[in-house]
């Protein structure tokens, strides 16, 4: 059994951005930049949006986070949308989700330029990932084929598991790792809440990737001899021994499943650092497209 380190992988594909970017710099091209968006004070928000902050500056980016209370009006938030839109400086642009119930989540995808759309939500990127055409592809999924590549497991013809179809993981993870493509080239199967059998085809798995948000949903009884299994999940459970009064949880029950597993991620320090890596590198390209035009 080897673990999927996403931290060393990360840090790997921040180290080449690093150098990149202050070969930009170098050649008087301008860094990358990128606009993060938070509205509230969401714990874990907060939490991702610092990371990101942090990972920009690791890098060589310039970053500007925009802070707004949880009842700023919908109008407001597109309207700063666009400002970032329009400014030929900012790279890519990034709306931190969940967003308090009064914003539509889809009209804030839609107002943000599909140029700019770092996060790959956007029907335009969505769409032209489908048809295998370049495009800023949504970040953990893309971070996890960057992990595959990064470990060279050979996925051709494997029998891949997508346990959740959400938009964000389940749907693209799909596209991608059917695609014509290394990683890629995989039977794939969703399941989700309506599956019957779950077990069955689990066990059928070669590659399992886990993205649905219960804790240690998967178990040792639906994983087979030699599987790959990425997990996804990250559930806060409380734990009175630590001292925040919590512990992070994946989808996947890590003690007794990964005496079985040939590779797997862990939680944390799998697939969250690979996230904003893909991030750093969707801005990346964003920066050196306008940069080369």
């Amino acid at each position: 059994m080897q673990i999927l380190d996403g931290k060393k992988a990360a840090q790997s594909i921040k180290d080449e951005l690093k150098l990149e970017v202050a070969q930009l710099v170098n050649d008087g091209k301008k860094a990358p930049h990128l606009a993060a968006i938070l509205v509230g004070t969401n714990g874990a928000s907060e939490t991702y949006v610092a990371s990101k902050v942090k990972s920009c500056a690791e890098v060589g980016f310039k970053s500007t986070l925009i802070r707004f209370e949880e009842e700023i009006s919908e109008m407001k938030l597109l309207d700063t949308i666009e400002e970032l839109n329009n400014d030929p400086d900012v790279d890519g642009i990034l709306v931190q989700l969940p967003l308090p119930a009064h914003i539509s989540e889809e009209e804030v995808i839609n107002t943000i330029d599909p140029e700019k759309d770092v996060d790959g939500f956007h029907p335009a990127n969505v769409g032209k990932m489908v048809q295998g055409l370049p495009s800023f592809v949504a970040a953990t999924p893309y971070g996890i084929m960057l992990l595959l590549q990064h470990y060279k497991i050979d996925t051709k013809g494997k029998h891949a598991i997508v346990i959740g179809r959400s938009n964000i993981v389940g749907r693209p993870m799909s596209i991608l790792l059917s695609s014509n493509t290394n990683p890629g080239n995989c039977t794939v199967t969703i399941c989700h809440s309506q599956t019957k059998n779950l077990r069955e085809l689990c066990l059928q798995g070669d590659i399992i990737i886990a993205a649905l948000g219960r804790a240690d949903f998967v178990r040792a009884d639906m994983v087979k001899e030699g599987a790959v299994v990425i997990d996804v999940g990250i559930t806060r459970v409380e734990d009175a021994s630590k001292k925040s009064g919590f512990r992070l949880k994946g989808d996947v029950d890590f003690e007794n499943v990964a005496p079985k597993c040939a590779y797997i991620t862990p939680v944390p320090g799998g697939v969250g650092p690979m996230t904003i890596a893909a991030l750093l590198k969707n801005t990346f390209r964003s920066c050196a497209m306008k940069n080369y035009e």
